[in-house]
């Protein structure tokens, strides 16, 4: 995507620096576009953990790179493999609710288990971390496609009037390697010439709504309008949303999805008033192993001065202010689970289809296993 028309993704290598890998820190956005210099396993974990990349594909993408690292790391250590074990831990650690990111380790593992030297290690590591970024993007663009003939058809219904696309927190580009998950229905249409609209919920306690999802889409030229959390279900009482479209950081085999906490209460208004509520992902937001999401995925607990402070602009500075009573304790639940039976569909690089478990085996048979 274009950043003031020049074109980024959000993670890639320093071509004159191998063994240094470039993102776009997000803790800066909308006010500030910052390019951050990864240079360890530590680093990438720290950055990973501190939100300065976040969203489930690109978190993948970021475990994928911080493996690469490892292996760089690990061709001066008396034990590599020690190393490279040490380091999976470490990155597994940050962000325990998307599932990408423990993906993306295990792949790198698996690649590199062949090497016979270190040199071998690295360049397996390094091809499998391009090539996870790579399937991200290709991916997402895919989604895009599909997702486009939904919105295709509302414009047909609408006589070409803007189709209203409601979103929640940011699955845009920035929380992939490019595209979006969400977001890429959305550019696809807007590319493609169809006038689109899009309602840009705050998404508190991080605003990932307000402050990334506004930019992004204001830097493609999507018409969109920022609003509070909630006012989304007045919105769609009024007509006034076609469909909402959702990413998310881990989708069960049974099509459960846990995503930013408040996306349940957006699928429950949806369902209220017979708006579509449909979720896009790649397949390896899907997590194989489990039915019920709301027992079974574990919900990240974050800092609770992220629910206390609100991060803004104020006299050309980027400064936190304190919103709640200064002895009021907070708590910060960073995903929620929507159960399967309020999800219209879910939009794959595959195709689009039901949220159940014999639906998802159709579109994944070489995913999903019996038992």
């Amino acid at each position: 995507m274009n950043v003031n028309g020049q074109p980024y993704r959000t993670i890639w290598t320093d071509p004159d620096h191998p063994g240094r890998v470039r993102i776009i820190d997000q803790r800066w956005l909308p006010h500030r576009f910052v390019i951050e210099d990864i240079g360890s396993v530590e680093e990438m974990a720290e950055a990973i953990a501190g939100m300065h990349v976040r969203g489930a594909g690109l978190i993948g993408a970021a475990a994928g790179y911080g493996m690469y690292l490892a292996a760089l790391g690990a061709a001066s250590a008396t034990n590599p493999e020690e190393c490279l074990q040490q380091a999976a831990r470490r990155l597994k650690a940050t962000r325990p609710t998307a599932v990408n990111l423990a993906w993306a380790v295990d792949r790198q593992l698996q690649a590199m288990e062949p090497a016979s030297d270190a040199e071998e290690r690295i360049r397996l590591a390094r091809e499998t971390a391009a090539a996870i970024a790579d399937e991200d993007a290709a991916f997402c663009r895919r989604i895009g496609e599909h997702g486009l003939e939904l919105i295709r058809e509302i414009s047909r219904a609408r006589n070409g009037q803007p189709v209203n696309i409601l979103t929640h927190c940011n699955a845009g580009w920035l929380a992939f390697v490019d595209h979006g998950s969400a977001t890429a229905p959305i550019y696809a249409a807007h590319d493609a010439g169809l006038p689109v609209h899009v309602w840009v919920d705050e998404t508190r306690p991080r605003n990932q709504g307000a402050q990334l999802t506004a930019w992004e889409l204001g830097q493609h030229g999507v018409p969109h309008t920022v609003i509070a959390d909630n006012a989304g279900g007045h919105l769609m009482q009024h007509g006034r949303v076609d469909l909402v479209i959702t990413g998310t950081d881990r989708t069960t085999a049974a099509g459960d999805v846990a995503n930013k906490i408040g996306t349940y209460l957006k699928a429950l208004a949806a369902r209220d008033n017979d708006v579509p509520f449909y979720v896009a992902l790649p397949s390896s937001s899907f997590d194989w192993s489990l039915q019920d999401g709301i027992s079974g995925i574990p919900i990240e607990e974050r800092d609770p001065e992220e629910v206390r402070l609100v991060q803004g602009l104020l006299d050309g500075r980027i400064e936190s202010v304190l919103v709640t009573p200064p002895e009021s304790p907070a708590a910060n639940f960073a995903f929620g689970v929507t159960p399967a039976r309020l999800v219209t569909a879910l939009i794959t690089e595959r195709g689009i289809c039901r949220a159940d478990r014999q639906a998802i085996a159709g579109m994944f048979p070489d995913h999903v296993t019996e038992g």
